[in-house]
């Protein structure tokens, strides 16, 4: 559980890195924009090699079906009522730095992150260890998610310490979550695990889909899809080596 939690920490400490270089400014936009699709590709390669390929061949065609469809459902709903409680829609964040968007950011991608750490936390249930793939991904897709992030807060007024403190308070949530995560489905046992990777296959790609590759598309126009196969490749070559 301890190790769990300290995995998902590490990956959601790259919020903390993207803040600051968000604060320290002179990121181009659309520089920010094309690492988020790069980043949207790593997770595509790794939600099919190391989450879906690796459930079907231990579970079948039913726990992935069933999760994928799980998750996405799961995703849809609370990223719903996410919205209608006032969160705009993380897509359109970068034209709505000047509209108090903010928290609403923050709270957007905590509840992104919270599937992403559960799973880094499911995958040490099968016990070959931490994906390094998966890992590497959450990693990078989380940077330029926290640096956009906090130049709007700076933006809307906010002093720098609070944004650091913001995000390291999102990075030890997600930390938390991994923990939890690897405690609560470590009771299923070892034949949940390709239910479970498939359910958090199908909330982040969701989330890809409906977020944070329309987001990308927004600031980096044309070169978008090549950032993305890029990121894809990285991943995927990472998965053959590791």
């Amino acid at each position: 559980m301890l190790e769990a939690g300290l995995w998902g920490l590490g990956a959601a400490s790259a919020l903390v890195v993207g803040a600051l270089i968000g604060l320290a400014g002179g990121v181009p936009r659309r520089t920010v924009a094309l690492a988020m699709a790069f980043g949207a590709g790593a997770l595509i390669s790794a939600l099919a090699f190391d989450l879906t390929e690796e459930a079907f061949a231990h579970g079948g065609t039913l726990p992935v079906a069933g999760g994928l469809a799980a998750g996405a459902l799961v995703f849809f709903a609370g990223d719903q009522l996410l919205h209608r409680r006032g969160a705009a829609r993380r897509g359109r964040r970068m034209h709505k730095a000047a509209e108090g968007n903010g928290p609403a950011i923050v709270l957007g991608a905590l509840l992104d992150g919270i599937p992403e750490s559960v799973v880094l936390g499911s995958t040490l249930l099968a016990g070959a260890g931490v994906g390094v793939p998966f890992l590497a991904a959450v990693f990078i897709s989380n940077v330029p998610e926290a640096l956009s992030a906090a130049s709007d807060l700076r933006r809307e007024g906010h002093q720098p310490t609070w944004i650091i403190g913001l995000w390291v308070g999102v990075a030890l949530v997600s930390g938390l979550a991994a923990a939890l995560g690897y405690a609560l489905l470590g009771g299923m046992g070892a034949g949940a695990v390709p239910l479970i990777q498939a359910f958090a296959a199908g909330a982040i790609l969701t989330m890809l889909a409906d977020t944070m590759i329309p987001e990308a598309f927004s600031e980096g126009g044309d070169l978008t899809g090549l950032a993305t196969v890029f990121g894809f490749a990285a991943a995927f070559l990472l998965s053959t080596v590791s």
